[in-house]
């Protein structure tokens, strides 16, 4: 079986330029924007080394992997520009707003010049990351996007259009042409990016008829944390007896739901996928409790943040539509308009699909979290 990569619309794909992320850490394939990186009009923006940018990368919570993966690859940005600024991972110890809120007033009372934002909701931090603005503090969205007028500019780590295919090829792949009953176990139920996806996948069985088969039961939500979403991911089984699969788009669901199918024993019966980091998820695939789930870099994603907010707190872009910049080794982005919130964003790149096939050469036994590379191949 060859790893799958999830294709993206043809217009889109037509535009999208791969290049290799050489010998960094993660040794990626990168997808450096859409079409108009190659039509855009000034010149490719290179940052300047060496200058003081005092940057906060701020998850929804500390302690999850992936936020450490991208605490990772900022930090190998901020090496890599021999910033004199200095740099901070810090966030909530679960998904909270207001600990978020309370972190952004602290870091522009230092006088930090980036806030990177993962915004466990959209809309309730955006009065702080304005306050922050005026205060010429730079902030790039990452992950789960702050609303636009609380962001300079927001990395999306894959076209968020296409979430919804994703996770319906994936169901469909495990429960077979015949389709079948599942329900999603997501995170918070103002998470930006989940919802975003959710609804993608909502649009995608409504309108797609290859989709007819599957029947959507419910939406739950374990706030990424892992022994709520245990109890969901149990919940669902007791009220659905039908149920035979669990879509989780977040990596602390999807791999508390498999421990709590594992558990049960019950993974012959209900499979679950999703998005997970495939460290966390390899005995789950090879024992067949999640046969199969998708996800891109957070290192990688780390590091564009990184980049991307150096260059704004420089003066070296200004975040708006158009501009383009070099991100090291993940290659040259254009800056791009959002058609559906009005705030620009780039786009890093598409979904890997892991499978029992292809799971052990994204697993590093001896430091399986920090060299993963969750990455697209074709």
């Amino acid at each position: 079986m060859q790893i799958k990569t999830i294709k993206l619309s043809a217009a889109l794909l037509a535009a999208l330029t791969l290049v290799t992320a050489g010998a960094g850490a993660t040794g990626t394939l990168a997808q450096s924007a859409t079409a108009a990186a190659t039509m855009a009009a000034g010149p490719v923006v290179t940052a300047q080394p060496g200058q003081a940018v005092s940057f906060l990368l701020m998850p929804k919570f500390v302690g999850a992997s992936v936020f450490a993966e991208a605490d990772s690859g900022a930090q190998e940005a901020a090496a890599e520009l021999k910033s004199t600024g200095k740099y901070q991972y810090n966030g909530p110890d679960k998904a909270d707003v207001q600990g978020q809120i309370t972190l952004i007033k602290s870091a522009v009372t230092q006088g930090v010049n980036v806030i990177g934002a993962d915004a466990n909701d959209a809309a309730a931090i955006v009065p702080s990351l304005k306050d922050a603005i005026a205060k010429n503090v730079k902030i790039v969205g990452w992950d789960s996007p702050p609303n636009p007028d609380g962001r300079n500019v927001f990395i999306e780590q894959v076209d968020f259009s296409t979430a919804g295919q994703v996770m319906a090829d994936m169901a469909l792949d495990i429960l077979g042409a015949n389709g079948g009953k599942f329900a999603v176990l997501s995170a918070t139920a103002d998470a930006a990016n989940q919802n975003a996806w959710i609804a993608s996948l909502k649009d995608t069985l409504k309108n797609n008829p290859k989709y007819a088969k599957l029947n959507l039961l419910d939406v739950v939500f374990g706030n990424d944390d892992a022994a709520k979403s245990y109890t969901e991911a149990q919940g669902l089984v007791d009220k659905y007896p039908d149920i035979q699969l669990i879509m989780a788009p977040t990596t602390v669901g999807i791999a508390a739901a498999s421990k709590a199918l594992q558990d049960g024993k019950l993974c012959d019966k209900v499979k679950v996928s999703g998005l997970g980091l495939p460290s966390e998820m390899v005995s789950y695939t090879k024992n067949g409790c999640a046969p199969e789930f998708a996800l891109w870099s957070f290192k990688d994603l780390g590091y564009l943040t990184y980049y991307t907010g150096y260059l704004l707190a420089t003066g070296a872009i200004k975040g708006n539509a158009g501009e383009s910049f070099a991100a090291g080794r993940m290659g040259n982005y254009t800056i791009q308009k959002d058609a559906n919130d009005a705030g620009t964003y780039v786009l890093m790149g598409p979904f890997t699909v892991f499978n029992q096939a292809n799971i052990d050469k994204y697993v590093t036994p001896a430091t399986p979290a920090a060299t993963m590379a969750a990455t697209a191949a074709k």
